[in-house]
């Protein structure tokens, strides 16, 4: 599924897409119109994610999110049937929402980064931001096992 959260849902943009959602977060794009929102959603093809009332029943596909703390908004988004499961292999930069690309083992990474011979990484092809399977995901994959026993499940390569 193709999201657009607006800027009152960004406690979940990360999240979203490190369950290989595209989502694109109105913030990043400096977009808080009402109408470039759903002009966005309707060019794009995406689902709106909003707490607006009004602005959900203008769009053509909306969740309407209730709360303003992330784990009850995402325990709302799962249960308006979206799937919060980690990804295996992800897709979608945290950072960006740009597509990632596994680096190669023999590859150096930047200072931040695990060498790539101990630890699967990913390289985002549009800001290319590093990612991994540490701490920051071990947080992630816990909160989303509180909002499903099984949400949070995924390998974490022994981290």
């Amino acid at each position: 599924m193709c999201l657009l959260l607006d800027v009152m849902c960004g406690g979940v943009v990360s999240y979203l897409r490190m369950c290989n959602h595209d989502t694109v977060y109105a913030g990043d794009r400096g977009v808080e119109a009402d109408d470039a929102l759903l002009e966005i959603a309707r060019a794009e093809d995406r689902t709106l994610v909003t707490r607006d009332v009004a602005l959900a029943g203008r769009a053509n596909d909306s969740i309407l999110l209730e709360s303003r703390e992330v784990e009850t908004q995402l325990a709302e988004l799962a249960d308006a049937g979206l799937a919060l499961t980690l990804a295996d292999e992800p897709a979608f930069c945290s950072r960006c929402n740009g597509s990632l690309e596994a680096v190669d083992r023999t590859a150096s990474t930047p200072d931040y980064a695990p060498d790539p011979a101990d630890i699967d990484v990913w390289r985002c092809r549009a800001c290319a931001q590093h990612f991994w399977r540490g701490s920051h995901w071990d947080r992630v994959a816990d909160t989303l096992a509180k909002i499903d026993g099984t949400a949070g499940e995924s390998t974490t390569d022994g981290n």
